[in-house]
Order: C-alpha cells, then structure tokens, then sequence
C-alpha cells in the first residue's frame, strides 16, 4: 500500500472546521503524529491543495478524542492547531469552537451514548486542562443537528450546543494575570495580559490609531499594525512566562473599543498573525473577563454590569457572541464558569488518506 487510511469525521464546530479523530487511530508519538496532520490538513501550500484544510487557521483544525481517565470527564480532547503554509503543528492551545462539535462528535463515534432528549458530554480540554460541559441535542435519543439556534459567522441555523466552561482562569499559565499586573507597556501601548480559557494580550484599538470597527480584510491589510502587534505579542508572551512565541499561536492578541452595535463592547481577535473573521469561544471567554474586570484595558470603554451572571455581548467582526458570566468580586475579580451557545454539524466521514511513507498505521 502507498497510503494509509485513517476514520474520521469531517466537521463544523462553531466558526472553525476540520477532522476530529479517534486517539486510538492515530499515531502514539508526537513527532510521528505531527507529519500526519500536516499531511492531512495539506500544510505548506496556501489553498491546503493537497489535503483537507481550507486555506485558512479556523480551517485547519483537528480534534482528537479519547476515553477519558479523568474522574469527572467522559471524553479527553486534544486538539491541535495545523498552519496553512508553514508546515507548523501547534498543541499547546485550545480551541471553543472545535470544541462545540466534541460531543456531537464524542456520539457520533460511539465514545458516548445518548441518555434522553439532552446528552450531557462532559469534556476534558486535555491541552489546558479545562473542564467543559456539553449540552447535546438528542431527541428521543437520537442525535440532531436541526435546530432554530443561529451564530454569527455561520449562515443558516442549527441545533444548539451549550457550553459550560469550568477551571478556565489561568489554564496555560497558571495565572489569572499572568505578569502579576492588570496592565502592562510595551513599545509604549498599555495592555492588559491575562488567562482565561486562552493567554491573551488585551490593547485598546485606539492606542494603534484605529478605530475597532476595522473589517477582517482592513485589519489584514494594515502591515504596519500587524508587525507592531507582533513586536508587542512576543515581549508579551515572554512576560507571560511563555517563552519565546514567535512560533507559536499563543497568546492570542485582542483589541477594545466602545460598541457601536448595541452590545457591551467592540472587540477584534487575531490569531495571530491574522484577524480571526469572527470570534474563538475561548478568546470571547478571556476578552467578556477583561471586560469586567475593573483596572484592565477595558477602563471608560463600557458600563460594567453590577450582578452576576452577566451577559457579555461582544461585537466582533461578523456580528456578536454572547458570553454568560458567573463571576465574583469579593475579593478582585474571580471567574466561576463562562457559558456560550454554539451549533455544530457532521460534513462527511469516512477515511482521509497520508503517504504510508509518513506513518504506516496498524
């Protein structure tokens, strides 16, 4: 044989797309398992021409579930961010959106059964450690993915899939503020570094001279932003206690303004050599907690809202998201669990197919 097959699904989750796997139908190294996930995405090539990605970072994702050992989880997913052209395989992030097919596709691959109209799938984020609860749609026991629930980025509508993320603050760094400060300055812009689901640097679009309302296709244009976002992201990331991040997705960068919209506040994410044409579920969960967060960048842009749980709408650049907060502020700011609405659906299965030079499976 000249190439191996592999099972898969092929899925939409929330904004991003790409396959989620069975663990166990992979290879068990890392490096090995690398090479076989660029060759499946087509890593190295701008259009992913000679794999499954779609020329672009939310399509070039891959989820891998397993049995869970964990006590509290059913399921463990690991994830894994693919580059389009650099032939990169990132593990150290999450990604929410990935993660709202987890457990349709947790069903789909026999690794849970549905208990009623609802499922319960509780997932273990084995790359950051979080804990998440997902609410499936399974009337009469069976998996749907019809539904009247719609999101921005997304046309059409379709089944919901809750979200309940738990144990998020400081899941890459250990910290909440990762620096040990609400605000930090480097190459003269105020930000505010801090970890909630994804390590993130939170600026003011303002301090670059925009505006925060800047279409996708504006923001990618403007070179001269970009590299200062980048100069600024990898001093950053190195305060963060993260190293050197040139090579790596993390942390993401994010940009405030005052909503325009009706929401509480504009937001723009990059991802991050790219603004994002939505908005990461983790990403909203981090930008919603800075938000609240009295000291943070967010300061004189909003009214904060005064109980918890509060919803949090962020405008992003293909609409808005809602973030339902429960939080505490006894003591500072202390984030008990963020939930979100997303809908998934199942685009093919089958087997994608590598090199058997790459890996010649089992």
């Amino acid at each position: 044989m000249t190439q191996t097959a592999i099972p898969y699904l092929f899925m939409r989750g929330g904004t991003s797309r790409g396959p989620y796997f069975n663990r166990a139908d992979l290879p068990e190294d890392r490096e090995t398992l690398a090479e076989v996930l660029l060759a499946v995405v087509g890593s190295g090539h701008p259009l992913n021409i000679d794999g499954i990605g779609g020329g672009a970072a939310v399509t070039t994702k891959v989820a891998m579930l397993s049995p869970s050992d964990d006590g509290w989880a059913d399921v463990d997913y690991f994830f894994a961010q693919v580059s389009v052209e650099d032939r990169l395989v990132d593990f150290k992030p999450t990604c929410g959106n990935i993660l709202s097919g987890v457990g349709p596709a947790a069903v789909e691959l026999g690794l849970v059964h549905p208990t009623g109209d609802v499922t319960d799938v509780k997932i273990h984020a084995v790359n950051t450690g979080a804990k998440v609860l997902s609410k499936v749609l399974t009337p009469g026991g069976v998996l749907t993915y019809d539904g009247d629930t719609e999101i921005a980025g997304v046309p059409g509508a379709g089944a919901a899939v809750a979200l309940n993320f738990m144990g998020v603050v400081g899941s890459s760094t250990g910290a909440f503020l990762p620096t040990g400060n609400i605000r930090d300055t480097f190459d003269g812009i105020e930000v505010t570094c801090m970890d909630v689901a994804m390590p993130m640097v939170i600026a003011r679009a303002a301090d670059f001279g925009l505006t925060g309302y800047e279409s996708v296709a504006e923001l990618d244009a403007n070179k001269d932003f970009l590299a200062r976002m980048e100069a600024i992201r990898l001093q950053a990331g190195a305060a963060m206690g993260m190293g050197d991040v040139a090579k790596s997705v993390t942390p993401k960068f994010g940009l405030l303004a005052p909503a325009r919209d009706g929401g509480t506040i504009a937001t723009r994410y990059f991802m991050p050599w790219n603004t994002h044409p939505s908005m990461a579920v983790t990403g909203a969960q981090c930008l919603a907690s800075c938000a609240l967060t009295p000291g943070s960048v967010a300061d004189g842009l909003l009214e904060r809202p005064t109980q918890s749980p509060a919803d949090v709408v962020l405008e992003h650049a293909s609409g808005t998201i809602d973030v339902l907060v429960d939080y505490d502020t006894s003591d500072g700011f202390a984030l008990n669990s963020a939930g979100l609405l997303r809908t998934a659906r199942k685009l093919a299965d089958g087997c994608v197919f590598v090199p058997s030079r790459i890996w010649e499976g089992h």
